[in-house]
């Protein structure tokens, strides 16, 4: 693996449109595995198409960008000169995306400056990694999987009979909120449950709903603890 990688880069090889070309080639198609690698693994609500294109684009800018310097340190402070006229105001909504942006510009520098070994290897890499990462749910938080509104018209001593019902049903139970209207009997309460079996939520409502004193049930699906 070692020496594939020596021989695949050609850092100090001369400039010839062959080489270039293959370059670009190179550039585009790793361009394409980080998109491919954004399109599975992105989650929420920000996704963009023009975004996924952005990462192709950029990974063969960056190389042509890197072949247009060619060790010239002349060129090079003229390029850095035309970015800082060119303002990018676009916000990223997911920290992640950086991620990406930052893979495809060094995959292109990889290309740029032949060293087509490292690029290729540097890739594949950063695929595998990103799709451990999603696949394995690495960082993701699962404590509670339902959300229980209830109300309580019976006096509050009398809640461990409903916290005994809860309980058969869930393996973690938490009272988010217990809240007692002033002119109203009763007490509303909200709980958070890890469900012993999530199938079985009917069954827990319907328990609840003979129980004497409650009322107004309502259920919501938690979501894993992450920002949205």
């Amino acid at each position: 693996m070692g020496n594939w990688i020596l021989k695949a880069d050609f850092g100090t090889a001369p400039d010839d449109l062959l080489g270039m070309l293959l370059g670009l080639m190179l550039a585009f198609l790793c361009g394409h595995v980080v998109g491919w690698v954004y399109m599975v693994c992105h989650s929420g609500l920000s996704y963009s198409k023009s975004f996924v294109n952005a990462l192709v684009v950029l990974c063969v800018i960056v190389a042509l960008v890197m072949m247009v310097m060619a060790n010239n340190l002349l060129i090079a402070f003229g390029l850095m000169a035309v970015f800082a006229i060119v303002r990018f105001r676009n916000v990223l909504r997911d920290t992640l995306d950086t991620t990406y942006i930052l893979a495809s510009i060094t995959v292109g520098m990889a290309m740029g400056t032949r060293k087509f070994g490292t690029g290729v290897l540097g890739c594949v890499l950063f695929a595998v990694l990103m799709l451990y990462l999603y696949w394995s749910q690495f960082g993701s938080r699962h404590r509670f999987d339902l959300i229980l509104n209830l109300h309580w018209a019976r006096p509050l001593n009398e809640l461990p009979e409903l916290g005994m019902l809860l309980e058969r049903h869930s393996r973690r139970m938490q009272i988010a909120s217990q809240r007692s209207n002033q002119g109203y009997e009763g007490t509303d309460l909200s709980y958070r449950l890890l469900l012993r079996d999530s199938q079985r939520t009917d069954e827990l409502v319907t328990e609840l709903k003979a129980l004497p004193g409650v009322s107004r049930i309502t259920s919501l699906k938690a979501e894993e603890d992450s920002e949205l």
